[in-house]
C-alpha cells in the first residue's frame, strides 16, 4: 500500500522544510559565535523534534484557516517505525516542517514573518 499523492507532497514539504529550517538556524548561529562546539550546540538544540513541536505550538495562535489544515494533515502523516517512539514531538515537528517547506515554495514573505517572530523571541535570545 502505497502514500497518496497528497501525503506524499506533504512528505516533500517536510523534506524540504527540514533543510530550510536547519539554514536558517544555522544562519542565525553564525553570528552568535565563531566556537564550532557551541555552533553545534546552539544548532542541535533548535534543529530536532522537541524544539520544532514548540515552534508549532508558538506560531499555531498565528496561522489561518489554510495553515491550520496543512498542520494538521501534516501531523496526521504516517510515521516511520523508528519514530513511533518519539511520535508525541515527531508528528507536530513533521507538521511545522510541511509550513516551512510550504512557505518556503509558495509564500516567502509568509515565512519571513514567521523568521522575525522566531527572532524575537526567548528561543532565539
Amino acid at each position: 500500500m502505497g502514500m497518496t499523492n497528497e501525503a506524499m507532497v506533504l512528505r516533500n514539504y517536510a523534506h524540504l522544510g527540514d533543510a530550510v529550517w536547519e539554514v536558517f538556524v544555522r544562519e542565525y548561529t553564525v553570528y552568535k559565535t565563531s566556537n564550532s562546539k557551541l555552533l553545534h550546540n546552539i544548532t542541535t538544540a533548535r534543529v530536532n523534534a522537541a524544539f520544532q513541536k514548540d515552534m508549532l505550538n508558538f506560531i499555531m495562535p498565528d496561522l489561518n484557516e489554510e495553515e491550520q489544515e496543512l498542520a494538521r494533515r501534516g501531523r496526521n502523516l504516517p510515521i516511520p517505525v523508528a519514530r513511533r517512539s518519539i511520535q508525541h514531538d515527531y508528528r507536530p515537528a513533521t507538521a511545522f516542517e510541511v509550513l516551512i517547506g510550504y512557505w518556503y515554495v509558495h509564500d516567502r514573505d509568509r515565512l519571513n514573518h514567521f523568521y522575525e517572530k522566531f527572532r524575537t523571541t526567548e528561543f532565539f535570545s
